[in-house]
């Protein structure tokens, strides 16, 4: 039963990507260390749409690793939901930290 939920779950993954603009090619390279800059270059995007690609990007990548892990450690119901919310958190925070340190 949970390796059933564990394919489920990545599965939804697959087919919740493309809600968020991008391919499964495109989430599969995105990494938080610069993947997402490199696709909105690629795509040669700049100004708000560079900043609202960015934003999307990065929200999925974290959101994918942190469905990862949860997978990896074979959480389930509310340990899960506890584990992504401050997976989630935490890849915000630093995420927001970081772009903070670029800015400077």
């Amino acid at each position: 039963m949970k390796k059933l939920t564990t394919a489920l779950t990545l599965v939804a993954i697959m087919f919740a990507a493309p809600a968020f603009a991008t391919t499964p090619k495109e989430v599969s390279e995105v990494t938080p260390a610069g993947g997402c800059e490199a696709a909105a270059a690629e795509k040669k995007l700049a100004g708000a749409a560079k900043t609202s690609f960015l934003k999307k990007c990065n929200k999925t990548a974290h959101q994918t690793a942190c469905d990862t892990k949860a997978s990896e450690k074979k959480l389930a119901g509310a340990a899960k939901t506890s584990f992504l919310k401050k997976c989630n958190a935490d890849s915000a925070a630093m995420a927001a930290s970081g772009a903070a340190s670029a800015g400077k």
